[in-house]
């Protein structure tokens, strides 16, 4: 499809159609040119989930649905929470998180499941004692946010669990603005109270995303980036010979997983032109990111996983106005889970077959269920 037709018109559940764009070149276009709304209330967003419209649009807008001048304002409001120097601030305590739960892992039975040990803990307690949520509930918004995550879901079943955790939001919100807290949420309370910007709703729509997008898109790279390495063991030895690798490492599994698309659909607000083909206005777009990251025209033996590739030009955060606003915390989190489990456990291995994995293909993220391990 990218070489014959790398603009090309695609079905879409409903019967309705959209563009789907699979070149590098013409994701990032797309994703950097403001005549493209992330508005999914939008007559003519591509819907890729039922009922996905019909969703957003009871709720106030999240900062992946927002269009400027509004999207910049509100960025710029929680942006310095996620900075590489107050990334590196908490450094020392997300290590002393992995740290426990390896120890855990390592005391308990084997085989292990390492998503329960490892890949979903760690990003949740991390996101949770950055927002101030508390960790207690961890059980609570983690099987919500699944449902809400999870394509076969039925559309009442997606609105039960997106209430629930915004009635949770809204109750923790509110204990806040009546005594901050020193966390992300406590400290927005204060920002709004100074500058008279956002309120409420707002900060209820900017928890729900971070805290899903905090813990589940870091944990299933936790566990899709364990299992190649244990796939390739060349690629995992060269880890362990340059203290520094882990970084290109990171990177390189995120281009080569690519576990999230749903974000970079759009819909055009007026006619524009990319790669060659005209778009109309009220037309959907599908940034094909996956595809994108293994373009052959930018990423060479794309479909081959090179820890040593050092090329950091993948979209596997998104790119433009709209890139994962967490992304420094995504990098640290991965770097030091990997770093510590393959140092720490060197004997790891799988205790399953990789044909029997039970892997994510009902949801809008991409990961595994489970990966049994043991070493």
């Amino acid at each position: 499809m990218r070489e014959r037709e790398p603009v090309s018109r695609v079905a879409l559940p409903g019967g309705r159609t959209a563009w789907a764009l699979t070149r590098h070149e013409d994701v990032r276009a797309m994703l950097a040119d403001p005549r493209f709304s992330s508005d999914r209330t939008r007559p003519g967003f591509p819907v890729l989930v039922e009922g996905q419209q019909q969703l957003a649009a009871r709720f106030r807008l999240s900062l992946i649905s927002m269009d400027p001048p509004e999207h910049g304002q509100a960025r710029r409001a929680v942006v310095g929470e996620f900075t590489v120097k107050r990334m590196a601030a908490l450094r020392p305590r997300i290590q002393q998180i992995v740290d426990e739960h390896v120890d855990a892992l390592l005391a308990g039975p084997r085989p292990a499941d390492l998503v329960r040990a490892l890949s979903l803990p760690v990003p949740s307690l991390v996101i949770c004692e950055l927002l101030g949520v508390p960790y207690a509930d961890h059980e609570f918004f983690q099987s919500r946010s699944a449902r809400l995550l999870r394509r076969t879901e039925p559309m009442a079943g997606r609105e039960q669990a997106r209430d629930e955790l915004r009635t949770y939001l809204d109750e923790l919100i509110t204990a806040k603005e009546q005594d901050p807290t020193d966390d992300l949420l406590g400290r927005q309370v204060l920002k709004q109270r100074e500058t008279g910007r956002g309120d409420h709703a707002d900060l209820v729509s900017l928890a729900v995303l971070l805290l899903i997008a905090g813990h589940e898109t870091t944990a299933n790279m936790i566990s899709l980036g364990t299992l190649a390495l244990l796939e390739n063991p060349g690629e995992r030895a060269r880890l362990g010979e340059d203290p520094d690798a882990v970084a290109d490492a990171v990177e390189e599994l995120l281009r080569y997983f690519s576990i999230v698309d749903a974000v970079t659909s759009r819909v055009a607000t007026e006619d524009a032109e990319i790669g060659g083909v005209l778009i109309r206005a009220g037309e959907g777009v599908l940034g094909l990111g996956s595809s994108a990251n293994h373009d052959p025209a930018v990423f060479a033996r794309p479909g081959e996983l090179d820890v040593g590739r050092g090329d950091r030009h993948h979209v596997a955060f998104g790119y433009g106005a709209h890139q994962c606003l967490g992304q420094n915390l995504a990098r640290m989190e991965l770097q030091l889970v990997y770093e510590t489990l393959f140092r720490r456990v060197p004997g790891l291995r799988l205790a399953v077959p990789v044909d029997e994995l039970p892997f994510k293909d009902d949801s809008t993220v991409y990961g595994l269920h489970e990966l049994p391990v043991t070493w």
